[in-house]
């Protein structure tokens, strides 16, 4: 599937039961705190996510209230410290309450595919046989289409809005999802705890819930925050494109939108929401990395 990478190869994957003296998680924790581009981004996405919370109490204007008459300031304005917007809206207060938006659109559709793709691709993977040709084939047909434009296609058909962006996103990533999942799942069932467990009489759901899901649970979600930066950026694609959020939300690929007009007088203002989602963007990509370097056990 175009633009999304399922690489399970390059995911942590344990491949051993860890005792309680090893210290597994004391080790991730150890590593993220001397990766210091982690931490940095991990801080700037903190910040950003406290500010968009903190909205009302960072600034006191109205999101959605106009002024003509100040339309299109340039940053640094009086009493508008980032200008104003083409009706003549505050762009902080803008930027700040798009940011609820464009994190919401963002993180919801990976949680809700994390929980149903992972559930799919764990009993994939676990049970074998029949039941993993039936979920993985109908998972191969999702990757015939790119990413993108089966969001688009799919976004286009049942409409605008948020709630229809995050099932058109949720639909896109839930077959790489199934697919990691169930390819660390396979490698961990071969191992040889796994086997004692059966040995020793255990069912499987037990099997499942001690031995698979630890070992399984840490490499699929670091692989669905890789997944938040794309499903920001098609969100934000849709509501530019015009088959996502509508006016007068305050969405930040939607006020790209309605900002290009004003590209050649105040290229600046047209820049914040772009940067904005970049910001955030890379940010979860670099945290997504950071994870995956800190709890690869092969390091």
């Amino acid at each position: 599937m175009t633009g999304i990478s399922a690489t399970p190869a390059d995911l942590p994957i344990q491949t051993k039961q860890p005792s309680r003296g090893q210290g597994y998680w004391p080790g991730v924790a150890r590593r993220l705190r001397r990766d210091k581009t982690t931490i940095v981004f991990g801080v700037i996405l903190l910040l950003m996510f406290a500010a968009i919370l903190l909205a009302s109490v960072l600034t006191s204007y109205d999101p959605f209230q106009s002024d003509m008459l100040h339309r299109l300031q340039p940053i640094g304005f009086e009493h508008h410290p980032l200008g104003t917007d083409e009706l003549g809206r505050d762009m902080l207060t803008r930027l700040l309450y798009g940011g609820r938006i464009s994190w919401f659109i963002g993180i919801t559709p990976v949680v809700i595919a994390l929980v149903i793709g992972g559930l799919l691709g764990i009993v994939a993977g676990f049970a074998g046989g029949g039941v993993n040709m039936m979920i993985m084939r109908i998972t191969d047909v999702f990757f015939a289409f790119p990413s993108v434009l089966l969001a688009v296609a799919i976004s286009g058909a049942l409409g605008g809005g948020i709630f229809n962006i995050i099932l058109s996103l949720t639909l896109v990533f839930i077959p790489p999802i199934i697919r990691v999942a169930e390819t660390v799942t396979t490698s961990v069932r071969e191992l040889d705890y796994i086997e004692a467990a059966r040995a020793s009489g255990a069912g499987g759901f037990t099997i499942v819930r001690v031995h698979v899901l630890p070992n399984v649970l840490g490499p699929i979600f670091v692989y669905a925050t890789s997944l938040i930066s794309v499903s920001m950026i098609l969100g934000a694609g849709l509501s530019f494109l015009g088959i996502g959020t509508k006016p007068p939300d305050a969405e930040w690929g939607l006020m790209l939108n309605t900002l290009r007009g004003a590209i050649y007088t105040q290229p600046l203002l047209t820049m914040l929401p772009g940067f904005c989602i970049f910001i955030t963007s890379i940010g979860f990509n670099m945290v997504s990395d950071g994870l995956r370097a800190a709890m690869d056990v092969r390091a």
